[in-house]
């Protein structure tokens, strides 16, 4: 029998807006972008959350197109750099020149210094190239001949690696895997989405993709809403749950590397943008459920012998999460 009286729940902080601005941008994209709801979704999530992506695919199925649409939608400024062989540390943070004039240096700012950043093939560089990237991920500045120069806010960087091309690469090192929020695999496109997407090339004749996207979000928008996002209810069962998963990682005999403590508080800050964008202002098991992959993907490491037997990460994640009870 029904309750005559439901009590009725309401929310502690105003997310109607927050999650109404996320699905104008999640509906903004799909006027171009076919069958890559998820991808999408984090993204929006990484950006709700500070944080960096690593996308992984192979060419051809829109990692490219759907960041530079991305960041039309939120009206921010975009950068593409394409990494190569030969590049260099000052070919992408800039570099100090000598005014003659004045006797005395200018810095020039790099291609780095915009709001969402796409860095492709990110694992064509050498490492001297990723390790400049060090500091301006996690500390979100760049420091040159003693100087200290902030990212305008938000920046974000969205990197891709072709998994399948090795030729002439260099496998990014932990401490760089560490520092993007999530690594997202991006798969072929079904047969019914990719009828879609010769549709919707066919029927855009010559406009361009990036003339249908609109700006639905404003940088002001979105700092407030980070700011809401920081203000999610998590229940101490919920801080247990995290970081009993993430111990599990550190002890599973199928890994040699589990995750580290940023990886929990990346769990923690995911799963509160997950809960946000749906609405909530509380985070539920099923939220941090749904930021186990993405998050930790990239930062566990299978032992030789299962990675021989062609064991996956997210496979041993779903082993991991089934042995972890439940908060109720």
């Amino acid at each position: 029998m029904q309750d005559e009286n439901p009590i009725e729940f309401n929310n502690r902080i105003p997310l109607e807006e927050l999650k109404s601005s996320v699905d104008s941008i999640s509906h903004e994209l799909s006027k171009v972008i076919v069958g890559q709801e998820d991808f999408v979704k984090l993204l929006i999530v990484g950006l709700l959350t500070d944080g960096h992506v690593l996308i992984e695919g192979v060419p051809g199925i829109a990692k490219t197109i759907t960041s530079k649409l991305f960041a039309k939608a939120i009206h921010t400024d975009f950068n593409r750099i394409q990494f190569t062989p030969d590049l260099m540390p000052s070919d992408v943070l800039g570099t100090s020149i000598l005014k003659a004039d004045q006797s005395d240096f200018e810095f020039k700012k790099g291609p780095i210094f915009s709001n969402i950043v796409l860095i492709d093939e990110i694992n064509r560089a050498p490492a001297k190239t990723q390790a400049a990237l060090f500091e301006v991920m996690e500390e979100k500045q760049i420091t040159m001949d003693g100087n200290e120069y902030k990212m305008p806010p938000p920046f974000m960087v969205i990197a891709t690696q072709n998994p399948i091309e090795q030729e002439g690469t260099y496998a990014l090192p932990e401490a760089q895997l560490d520092r993007f929020l999530f690594k997202l695999k991006i798969e072929y496109p079904n047969l019914e989405d990719e009828v879609k997407i010769m549709k919707l090339q066919h029927e855009r004749k010559s406009t361009l993709a990036l003339d249908q996207i609109e700006p639905v979000m404003s940088v002001e928008t979105l700092l407030k809403f980070r700011d809401q996002i920081h203000d999610i209810v998590v229940e101490d069962k919920i801080f247990d749950y995290i970081a009993e998963i993430v111990l599990q990682t550190r002890k599973h005999p199928h890994l040699i590397l589990g995750g580290s403590p940023r990886a929990s508080l990346s769990i923690l800050k995911v799963a509160k943008a997950f809960a946000a964008t749906q609405g909530r202002d509380f985070v539920t098991p099923e939220d941090v459920k749904s930021s186990l992959k993405p998050v930790l993907n990239h930062r566990i490491i299978l032992s030789p012998e299962k990675e021989m037997e062609g064991t996956t990460p997210e496979q041993v994640i779903d082993l991991i999460q089934n042995t972890v009870e439940i908060p109720r």
